[in-house]
């Protein structure tokens, strides 16, 4: 049973009940995981579909267990369509958000001169994909400029778009060194009124909030299911709109699970999003993607949109009032990562010591946001990113344990 209606005469929502949902994540008991950014504790369920897969490999043999399972291997692309409000034909798999992230852009024809227009918080991978376009193509990359409390200015990403016309608009949701939660249905109907390609990283935000296609408005968007999602790494998705399908989009390197061999001199992509795929799948990550999106959806997205970044709320708060401690997230939105500076110690101790104590943690550098960490004006930080399934107690004995450490103040 994952949840509580016991207060619903109170409370008009229902809650989580959170002692099953632990008792569901096996890893629960043995660590404080506030690293969820970066991995999030599978379900059991999870865990069980793709043993189970594996167990019938090794029993049949790969292609022939990949036939018994084909009902539940299509089960990946009905739940995380349902997850984020889309056909399954709108979805591929992909080995990684990165992995979906390049393949979107590799079926983008750039030409020298074209303009990406981009914030200024986005994720390294992909502002290192960007600078490797302007190197072989001589693309431009253009970046908006950011509120004073943080965040995208969204009017001046309009009259850049108006300025430029971009060949390509792309944010990414969540970046992954902070907290900010970027507007990207604003940035999404801007783009639909110009007509320009949309394309969202929602690496940091599928599994974290709710999250709508059609209201994003977005023509591309690359997710991991390893994070917030509670899936296994090693997998990802790409969704691409019914728009980008028929405007005839494909990756440069198309396989022959993407497109038919018609004829000696000419292939065709298949209709869906299929083309975006390979032939060879992952069938055990595909049947564990497919359990914690399910999963996901039956914990309900929407509380755990609430829990998920109050949790983070209370943290961050509490982090916030401890003496040596700066933190760093800025914006009128955001979400469960939770990153600060620590005044007196380098950054391998400090982990080192978090994990000493059993509390899971991630660092970020300076080279992994350029833009946002020069503006801030720091080298590195600690990353906390809590989930729907840790608990109050769990962020006051966080809180706890980097205060005591603060006060100690060595590790250089």
């Amino acid at each position: 049973m994952r949840i509580d209606n016991s207060a619903s005469s109170i409370s008009p929502e229902p809650l989580l009940d959170v002692a099953a949902l632990r008792a569901d994540t096996p890893g629960a008991a043995g660590v404080v995981h506030f690293n969820n950014a970066g991995c999030g504790l599978m379900a059991a369920p999870v865990l069980a579909a793709m043993v189970d897969h594996l167990r019938l490999e090794a029993d049949l043999g790969g292609y022939e267990a990949a036939a018994a399972r084909a009902e539940q291997v299509r089960g990946f692309y009905a739940e995380t369509a349902a997850l984020i409000n889309c056909a399954p034909e709108n979805i591929a798999f992909a080995g990684s958000a990165t992995h979906a992230f390049s393949t979107a852009l590799s079926a983008i024809p750039f030409e020298a001169g074209d303009v990406i227009l981009t914030t200024r918080n986005d994720f390294i991978s992909n502002q290192i994909a960007f600078l490797s376009l302007r190197k072989r193509f001589g693309v431009r990359i253009v970046h908006a400029s950011d509120l004073p409390e943080g965040g995208v200015d969204v009017a001046a990403m309009a009259a850049l778009m108006r300025l430029h016309r971009p060949r390509l608009v792309t944010v990414t949701h969540i970046p992954t060194n902070s907290g900010l939660v970027q507007p990207v249905a604003e940035i999404g109907r801007l783009c639909r009124e110009l007509d320009l390609l949309y394309l969202v990283d929602a690496c940091q935000s599928v599994g974290q909030y709710p999250i709508d296609v059609e209201e994003i408005g977005c023509d591309l968007l690359t997710a991991t299911c390893r994070k917030f999602l509670r899936g296994p790494r090693g997998s990802g998705f790409l969704y691409v709109s019914d728009r980008v399908l028929r405007a005839g989009y494909e990756p440069l390197f198309i396989d022959m699970y993407g497109a038919r061999w018609v004829e000696l001199g000419r292939y065709e992509p298949v209709e869906t999003a299929a083309r975006f795929e390979d032939w060879e799948f992952p069938y055990a990550l595909v049947l564990g993607c497919a359990a914690a999106a399910r999963y996901a959806r039956e914990v309900g997205m929407h509380a755990i949109g609430r829990r998920t970044p109050a949790l983070a709320a209370r943290l961050r708060d509490a982090l916030a009032g401890l003496p040596g401690i700066r933190v760093l997230d800025h914006g009128r939105r955001l979400g469960a990562l939770v990153t600060f500076a620590v005044d007196g110690w380098e950054p391998e101790p400090f982990k080192a010591a978090m994990d000493a104590r059993r509390i899971n943690s991630a660092l970020s550098f300076r080279h992994f946001a350029q833009f946002d960490f020069g503006d801030k004006d720091v080298d590195w930080c600690l990353r906390l990113s809590p989930h729907y399934y840790n608990t109050e107690q769990e962020v006051d004995e966080v809180v706890a344990a980097v205060a005591g450490l603060t006060a100690v103040g060595h590790g250089r």
